[in-house]
């Protein structure tokens, strides 16, 4: 950290000789160590995760087009199914704002992870010609999601979370998410 500080304080005193078309990006997750003085000398962008159910499923489907969504064998499971794991990962990601209440041990789930997913799931339902129920919950929840969790209380709450929206009920119109009937999965259909 000490070099990368003294070769950005460098470029600002050797301004002549960079080249104008020259930028250095750095990526970082928030650490104590990162000096400060590269801090003050740059431009600093920020990703937050999307707050709230309706804002995490949007930020999933913004990645996601009608030809990602016609490119399965299985076109109706397809869609269901995706939706069905997105609204899981959302559920995840806004199980940490409640804290050691929503997971006892705080879990950075992201994009990769439902995108691995997605993967695995074409891969599955392309290859069988049933659904594979097991395995699809266990890469996701114990190697996609699970590899991150540590704790054995937050992974049982994850698999358990993960069945409640990776079943062969979730397929059938009408499925509810949960027993207030609020949270449901669209009928099929375009995106």
């Amino acid at each position: 950290m000490s070099t990368l500080e003294k070769l950005v304080l460098q470029f600002s005193e050797d301004k002549d000789k960079i080249h104008e078309d020259f930028r250095l990006y750095l990526t970082s997750m928030p650490a104590d160590y990162f000096p400060v003085s590269v801090l003050q000398n740059s431009v600093k962008l920020t990703t937050e995760p999307p707050r709230g159910m309706k804002a995490n499923l949007k930020k999933t489907y913004s990645n996601i087009d009608q030809a990602f969504l016609d490119k399965c064998s299985k076109p109706e499971i397809w869609r269901k199914l995706l939706f069905s794991l997105s609204f899981f990962h959302a559920t995840i990601q806004e199980r940490r704002k409640f804290g050691p209440l929503g997971w006892n041990i705080r879990y950075e789930f992201n994009e990769s992870d439902i995108g691995t997913t997605f993967t695995m799931l074409q891969l599955f339902l392309d290859s069988q010609d049933e659904v594979p129920w097991d395995a699809l919950i266990f890469v996701t929840g114990h190697i996609n999601y699970g590899g991150r969790v540590t704790d054995d209380n937050d992974r049982i709450c994850l698999i358990k979370s993960l069945q409640k929206y990776c079943n062969v009920d979730a397929l059938k119109d009408g499925y509810k998410f949960s027993n207030s009937g609020i949270y449901y999965a669209p009928s099929d259909g375009p995106l």
